[in-house]
């Protein structure tokens, strides 16, 4: 098991999943996000993305891209983590918050900020909570469209990258993980295209 950058052609399996998990899939772009994936069968078990929030007049922006860096006034909100049913327990979505903190950092971020009802999960890896007043502006009102849109519970949370730690039995369960599933196909689909078989026609309009 390994967490990447997620690829174009993933576009449609991600978009699949957000939808599945109601998540947050405010401006989406697949090259925000990163993907776990198990090297032997090539099966997808989770995915997340960290969002740059650019300050422009007290106005919240997002950058062309979440790991494109950011200037000394932006915001970095880790965001959208989901890992599929079958795959919860084994420390995929623990490796994809390590792997989103690292590209933060890796851009000159020192805290990252996150908007969720999940805060005991966030917990265990440092995040703690802070009060909405010390939320930086553009993450203020993003912390009320979550609260009425996919997210009624969140509450804000915050860690200085260089504090993160990643439990060592999360570290242990994902180097076991696949055990005892069965192998899954790494082969190419229509669907990992963007391509509905039946009419030939794109599934999704990304934009593009």
């Amino acid at each position: 098991m390994y967490v990447r950058d997620a690829k174009n052609r993933e576009e449609v399996w991600l978009l699949d999943a957000i939808e599945a998990m109601e998540l947050d899939e405010t401006a989406f772009r697949s090259r925000d996000y990163v993907v776990a994936v198990d090297e032997t069968s090539g099966e997808k078990a989770g995915f997340g993305r960290i969002r740059v929030h650019k300050r422009d007049d007290g106005a919240s922006t997002d950058t062309d891209s979440g790991r494109a860096g950011g200037h000394a006034d932006d915001v970095c909100e880790l965001t959208s983590i989901g890992v599929l049913e079958s795959w919860r327990g084994q420390g995929v979505g623990a490796h994809v918050v390590e792997r989103l903190v690292e590209y933060a950092g890796d851009q000159g971020f020192e805290t990252v900020y996150s908007l969720t009802g999940e805060g005991s999960y966030l917990a265990q890896f440092g995040f703690r909570r802070i009060e909405e007043s010390a939320l930086p502006e553009p993450l203020q009102k993003r912390l009320e469209d979550k609260r009425e849109g996919v997210d009624p519970d969140a509450v804000p949370l915050e860690i200085d990258v260089d504090e993160f730690q990643l439990p060592e039995r999360l570290r242990e369960a994902f180097k076991r993980a696949p055990d005892g599933r069965d192998e899954a196909s790494d082969d190419d689909s229509p669907e990992d295209f963007g391509i509905d078989p039946e009419s030939a026609t794109y599934k999704y309009d990304t934009g593009r």
